[in-house]
């Protein structure tokens, strides 16, 4: 008689079908998707780890001196080799503030995409199985969402919420604010999509049978149609994390974000916006860099899943 599988032969076994796998070969085949993944990895890592990776604490006001303030690169004329990056008009070290920064964006970042990503697969779920007037009324709602801009949803959601709270809760709260808006302005897509891939899916054989023999149909959505529409789902979801980034330093960079003692890569960018025409460029530019290279890494893994994951495309 055979062995029982455990868990972790399982686990090999998954492991070395992942590695034989189309989806592998495409990723160590593309020097640009390893790049990509590489700096992507790198920023995950500094931001996670800031408190031993970053030279100082910038948010440690005993340790600031205002008169370490506006130095230069550790390269240029009057620079330092303690502030390798600079510090900006407080004394903060930039990169420091950089990877403290990339922290709460990432942050912002992924929650914002998780709640976009169960709020509109659980309504494409609900739409494209239902079908009739619960259909027809999210799908209207859905097209209306998408005649307005996702900025001016999130700018809307975030000055509906940021009115109805007290003002001593607003600084404390801001990260669920800017979390909730970013995530309903984002919802249409996945709904969307998974609507489509449940309309064909909810025709097919195993979900007539399972219709026939009695399960309900919640269980059917989540254990049979679910796992089958979640290819474009996650597609959607690396590429919609770059777009929920742009939307937090777009969004702090307008003063709405999150607060100044809390500092992402947008509110350093638009801090040192008010230094850049006076000489001192480092405190805007490196954050600025550190932004474009964090969401373009974000947005070539999605392009590469996107066609690691279509068989048309193989």
């Amino acid at each position: 008689m055979a062995a029982r599988a455990t868990p972790l032969t399982r686990a090999a076994d998954g492991l070395r079908r992942f590695l034989d796998g189309d989806v592998w070969y495409s990723f160590t085949h593309s020097r640009i998707t390893m790049l990509a993944a590489l700096i992507t990895g790198l920023m995950v890592f500094g931001a996670v780890f800031a408190h031993w990776v970053a030279p100082h604490n910038p948010f440690d006001l005993a340790s600031l001196n205002l008169l370490d303030s506006h130095i230069p690169p550790a390269w240029m004329e009057d620079g330092e080799s303690r502030f390798l990056l600079g510090t900006d008009d407080q004394g903060r070290d930039v990169l420091s503030t950089i990877l403290y920064g990339s922290r709460i964006s990432l942050l912002v970042g992924f929650a914002s995409v998780a709640l976009s990503l169960v709020l509109g697969v659980g309504l494409g779920l609900l739409s494209g199985y239902a079908g009739g007037a619960l259909d027809a009324f999210i799908m209207r709602v859905a097209e209306i969402q998408l005649s307005f801009p996702a900025i001016l949803i999130a700018l809307l959601v975030d000055g509906v919420l940021r009115g109805t709270l007290a003002p001593d809760h607003r600084e404390d709260l801001a990260i669920y604010v800017l979390v909730l808006s970013i995530g309903v302005s984002g919802w249409v897509q996945y709904a969307r999509t998974v609507r489509g891939s449940t309309m064909v899916e909810k025709n097919k054989e195993y979900v007539q049978a399972a219709r026939i023999i009695g399960i309900h149909p919640i269980i059917i959505m989540t254990r049979h149609v679910l796992p089958n529409v979640t290819g474009p789902v996650l597609v959607i979801a690396t590429i919609h994390l770059a777009v929920a980034i742009i939307t937090e330093a777009t969004l702090s960079f307008l003063g709405v974000g999150v607060p100044v003692t809390e500092p992402s890569l947008g509110t350093l960018i638009r801090i040192g916006n008010d230094f850049l025409f006076s000489g001192e460029w480092w405190i805007t530019i490196f954050p600025g860099i550190a932004l474009i290279l964090l969401v373009l890494s974000v947005n070539l893994l999605g392009d590469w899943l996107r066609d690691a994951l279509n068989p048309k495309l193989r």
